[in-house]
């Protein structure tokens, strides 16, 4: 891996790092925790699929950043781009009347490559203002229609769709104990997840239950009164929950028999994750009336994210007599734009997303081995986004004490081997750049089957 120059200024031994570091506030984390000894990891470098830690320790970047390095670290096109892009014209704003050329072509690549008449871009800078962004853009929408009522939104437990105000409250409830939300607004339907709540039902059955469950909710509310059905492709940081088979295109049909938007979320499951720049069509067979997307976009070299939506969904927000009051200052910032034209460009010209259709399903199945290990209980996902699920015992699919954290043992021990994992409870996660080799998909492999081996037979012989 390269050596990375540093600027003299900043802290250079892992104890300087971790002093600094006390005053950042970590997003997502215990805080409390980050207090104790070695719990926290400072990645000072990367290189294609590769991380550095502060201690020159070399690891796989098992996560992708956070689901986001597509196309893998060190990528000079996208570098040049944005340094490019910098030295031309390091920032103008997208509000009023201006605009600016990258992102004028950025916004016409994504309406080229999002499917069906998905032809208007808005751009913001994360997943949580693009799925905020889409809400407040349809509440718009209706108002403009005549239709003041239509404010309600239809989410499902076990989503994530962020972490402002609103789409914490479209997230998950757990996501958000302690803290306050947006209340009134989001309703969450059932989990889509087969294995753990399909009980005796054939997953066919499933499927009929989640539709009549939705379209219950849907008569209880009233469909005069809900915008619109919001929902990640595959759940990511709900636990990486698949959908049965036919649920999302059933479910699109509900939403348009009650004249409700159908928003699909693909902050994580866009640019290749799943074999293909977009997923919704590609691979679900469905036609959202607003994408939104994120981390990819970029591959995480810049913050970027969009909410696209369709031409009729723009023909009433642009009419006569209103203002588009709807933006952030950063949105279709230069240097973004510049990441992520390079991004796709870089994608196109390697046929990432074609070849991740071929690789990402070796890296599932190579998962998949690890469901003969006794604390495996389903190893889920798709492609580059996987979730391998521990219990105590797999008959009754029972979890393990949450104080004893196994996710968290598992991570670390990966960790030690060599490779990133993201621990979430009970769930480890897996959302790799999509260039891995596939000696280094074996090599992940390996590590996670040693490391679950050795945290299951470290175990007290009680938690077994």
């Amino acid at each position: 891996m390269e050596e990375m120059h540093m600027s003299s200024t900043l802290p250079q031994t892992t104890d300087d790092i971790l002093a600094a570091d006390a005053h950042l506030v970590q997003s997502w984390a215990d805080l409390n925790g980050l207090k104790e000894p070695h719990a926290r990891t400072a990645i000072v470098a990367a290189k294609g699929v590769m991380v550095r830690d502060s201690n020159g320790h070399e690891l796989i970047d098992g996560i992708g950043g956070l689901w986001c390095v597509n196309v893998g670290h060190g990528r000079h096109e996208i570098i040049d781009a944005i340094s490019n892009q910098l030295s031309t014209l390091d920032f103008y704003s997208t509000f009023y009347t201006f605009t600016h050329p990258t992102a004028a072509a950025l916004a016409r690549k994504l309406a080229e490559l999002a499917p069906g008449n998905l032809n208007r871009v808005h751009f913001s800078t994360s997943g949580s203002d693009a799925n905020d962004g889409a809400v407040r853009i349809l509440h718009h929408y209706y108002e403009r229609l005549g239709k003041p009522s239509k404010k309600l939104v239809l989410s499902r437990h076990g989503a994530y769709h962020g972490s402002t105000y609103l789409s914490i409250a479209m997230t998950t409830p757990a996501y958000s104990k302690g803290w306050s939300k947006a209340e009134g607004i989001v309703h969450h339907l059932k989990k889509p997840h087969y294995w753990r709540e399909g009980a005796n039902m054939t997953e066919a059955e499933f499927t009929d239950l989640l539709v009549a469950d939705m379209r219950h909710e849907i008569e209880r509310l009233g469909s005069e009164n809900i915008a619109c059905f919001i929902g990640e492709p595959i759940m990511g940081a709900g636990g990486v929950i698949v959908p049965p088979k036919g649920y999302h295109k059933r479910i699109q049909a509900l939403c348009r028999e009650y004249d409700i938007k159908f928003i699909a979320d693909e902050v994580v499951t866009a640019f290749g994750r799943l074999g293909h720049f977009f997923a919704s069509k590609a691979v679900f067979d469905t036609q959202p009336d607003i994408i939104t997307v994120a981390k990819g976009v970029t591959s995480g070299y810049q913050p970027l994210a969009a909410t696209i939506m369709t031409d009729e969904i723009y023909d009433v927000v642009s009419g006569p007599d209103g203002v588009f009051t709807h933006g952030m200052t950063y949105a279709g910032h230069p240097a973004a734009a510049a990441a992520g034209l390079a991004n796709i460009a870089l994608m196109e010209a390697e046929q990432i997303p074609e070849r991740a259709g071929v690789t990402g399903k070796i890296f599932e199945n190579t998962l998949r081995t690890l469901e003969d290990i006794d604390i495996v209980g389903e190893v889920r996902g798709s492609h580059f986004m996987m979730g391998i699920e521990f219990v105590r015992d797999k008959a009754s699919k029972t979890l393990f004490d949450t104080k004893l954290n196994i996710g968290m043992l598992v991570a670390r021990k990966a960790q030690e081997k060599g490779l990133v994992a993201r621990p979430l409870g009970h769930i480890l996660i897996l959302s790799p750049p999509l260039t891995l080799s596939e000696e280094q998909i074996a090599k992940i492999g390996g590590i996670l089957r040693e490391s679950i081996t050795e945290v299951m037979n470290e175990l007290p012989k009680n938690c077994r």
